[in-house]
């Protein structure tokens, strides 16, 4: 009965890898578990690079590896649990498991002002997501397609949003995140900075106040994206000079709109 048992799962694993990936040609020998298993990486940036992202999942099967090929990175939430069978296939195809640290940070606002070109539109939609399954009050200014639009408009849209005191932070999306900002600082109390890494997100928070993030849809990442919004909310001023600073900003700012 076991050696009929044991010859049913070899051939089960084996008509699974052969419609996951009819290419591939495992010769790698089974293991007990996961090989590569990566938490907390100092490489951030190393860490980010990955096949597909199933982070979202608490239980991986053989269904989230289809079509991963030997020596892929597979990124996955801290804790996930796996079939046998997903086991097995991670280990033949030597797949590499990247793991994302659990979100520790606490957000710090509760709603934000969502606007972006054309260039920017795709990421704004995913942004979108991101932002409401963390909980915020999203406002989406648009655009709400990829035709082409004028990104002073709705750059306009979000900085009032956020200079009338309607949402606590803004954020905007076109091809390089400079015209925006351009467009978005010539509001009243708007304070916005075009950021492309989580440390200028995080410095632009701590050190001078900013209220909208501006983004380049064309300079990062979609996963770079989500990590630099990330850190802009859950960051504040702590320190009693950064806020006199910032104090002096927006005192220049009233002497010139008189």
């Amino acid at each position: 009965m076991s050696d009929k048992l044991n010859v049913s799962r070899e051939s089960i694993k084996e008509l699974v890898r052969s419609v996951l990936d009819s290419n591939s040609q495992s010769a790698a020998p089974e293991s007990s578990g996961p090989e590569h298993l990566l938490v907390n990486s100092l490489r951030e940036k190393a860490e980010r690079k990955f096949d597909r992202d199933e982070s979202a999942k608490s239980l991986i099967t053989e269904d989230e590896l289809r079509g991963l090929n030997e020596g892929a990175r597979l990124r996955v939430s801290t804790g996930v649990k796996f079939t046998p069978l997903a086991r097995d296939i991670i280990s033949d195809r030597r797949i590499e498991l990247v793991e994302r640290p659990t979100r520790e940070s606490r957000i710090l606002v509760r709603s934000v002002a969502l606007g972006s070109d054309h260039g920017g539109f795709e990421a704004k939609e995913t942004l979108k997501i991101f932002l409401s399954d963390m909980g915020l009050n999203v406002r989406d200014f648009g655009t709400n397609s990829p035709d082409p639009v004028d990104y002073p408009d709705i750059a306009h849209e979000v900085a009032m949003s956020v200079g009338s005191g309607h949402a606590e932070i803004g954020i905007l999306i076109d091809g390089a995140g400079i015209g925006s900002a351009m467009a978005a600082n010539k509001v009243p109390k708007v304070r916005a900075a075009a950021c492309y890494s989580v440390t200028l997100a995080r410095n632009a928070r701590e050190h001078n106040g900013a209220n909208i993030l501006t983004l380049g849809s064309g300079q990062n990442s979609v996963e770079e994206l989500r990590q630099i919004v990330e850190a802009f909310i859950t960051t504040e001023i702590s320190e009693p000079r950064h806020r006199r600073r910032v104090v002096k900003i927006d005192d220049m700012d009233r002497q010139y709109r008189r």
